[in-house]
């Protein structure tokens, strides 16, 4: 097992249930390999790591710094924050309808009506009315292609009285934020986001010499017929050119723990002269549940509900996201607590689903041990 240098002896004994859980994981070929990290009371406690990018022997160890695709984890860490950014600065109302950004999404549309109601909100909330998932790649080979086929995509239900979690309806609001914007959604981020909070492993589209030192995620038999390593896993993120809504983001721990205590608002003045980067009453409106009355949905975020990957211990006021190369992040907002975890769990192929086991038996290691 590999772990942090410089984490003192103390600290490495206070977090031995939870390696224990990934050293588990590991063995049972859950993922070859994670970083993982905490944060609590506005310090970071913990970073480590655990395994290889893939089960060989002479595959290189995984760092805490090392750089993994978080997949859907895109959705709240780019398209969320940037959403919240420019409700704050007062260049966006979520309640403005899809179509006023997007005309294509309504003009030709036999349910033009319906479509029409189609708001901001609903495609945050995940119940727009648009199907969860869609091969688009199968048939799409561009970018205009895929967007395109998403505005052709049928409504299946009256905005915002069904959830069903939708890559297309991120796919369509990173669209909608690049008509607002006029600028690219990558570009915008790294800008407005990543740079500002010294997120500066975290990007869309590593650059080729980069990629060998990210861990991959799949040898992909039957679309890229390659390694998938180091370039975007999702297959429509890719046909869109890396940069995308619902996926395309690669980053790490100590990264993703900048994100989360922007999101708590315990970032010094040290660190952001100029302030925080979230207003607390931002996030606050965030992480309010949305409708249908059942759905665990907020506004780009998930909340805990039965059984919930987050464990036992994460309180209801609690936001996260999952992605599907098998990261996940959660934060505690009463608690002021934040957990990432980083795995290549596809690899190296998508059939396995310990992870579902996994992560609720991480997380409530990691939330008794600050307990201990």
């Amino acid at each position: 097992m590999n772990r942090r240098n410089g984490i003192s002896t103390k600290d490495a004994r206070r977090f031995t249930s939870v390696f224990g859980v990934l050293d588990q994981a590991i063995r049972a070929g859950a993922f070859p390999g994670c970083a993982f990290g905490v944060l609590a009371g506005g310090s970071v406690v913990m970073e480590g790591a655990a395994g290889r990018f893939t089960y060989e022997a002479h595959a290189p160890e995984v760092a805490p710094e090392t750089v993994f695709d978080i997949a859907s984890l895109t959705k709240v860490v780019a398209t969320t924050a940037v959403t919240m950014l420019l409700v704050e600065r007062g260049k966006l109302d979520i309640d403005l309808p899809l179509g006023e950004l997007l005309p294509e999404f309504i003009v030709g549309r036999a349910e033009n009506d319906l479509a029409r109601r189609v708001r901001i909100r609903h495609l945050l909330a995940h119940n727009s009315g648009l199907p969860g998932y869609v091969e688009f790649f199968r048939t799409c080979r561009t970018p205009d292609e895929v967007i395109r086929a998403c505005f052709a995509l049928k409504l299946e239900g009256e905005p915002g009285t069904r959830a069903e979690y939708s890559d297309p309806g991120f796919i369509l609001l990173g669209k909608a934020l690049e008509a607002l914007l006029g600028e690219r959604l990558d570009v915008w981020t790294q800008r407005e986001v990543f740079a500002e909070l010294g997120m500066g492993a975290t990007r869309f589209c590593p650059a080729t010499a980069a990629r060998s030192a990210i861990p991959p995620t799949e040898e992909d038999t039957s679309f890229r017929y390659r390694r998938i390593q180091g370039e975007v896993q999702d297959e429509n993120a890719s046909v869109l050119g890396g940069v995308a809504g619902h996926a395309g983001l690669f980053s790490s721990v100590p990264d993703l723990m900048r994100f989360a205590r922007a999101i708590l608002g315990t970032l010094s003045k040290g660190e952001r002269a100029e302030g925080q980067l979230f207003e607390q009453a931002t996030v606050e409106r965030f992480a309010e549940r949305q409708l249908p009355v059942g759905s665990s949905r907020a506004l780009g975020w998930d909340t805990p509900s039965e059984n919930s990957s987050a464990g036992k211990h994460f309180a209801s006021h609690s936001i996260g996201h999952l992605g599907y190369s098998g990261c996940s992040l959660w934060i505690d907002l009463p608690e002021s607590v934040a957990v990432v975890l980083l795995t290549n769990r596809t690899w190296p192929d998508r059939a396995g689903q310990l992870i579902r086991e996994v992560r609720p038996a991480f997380h409530d290691a990691i939330r008794e041990a600050l307990r201990a």
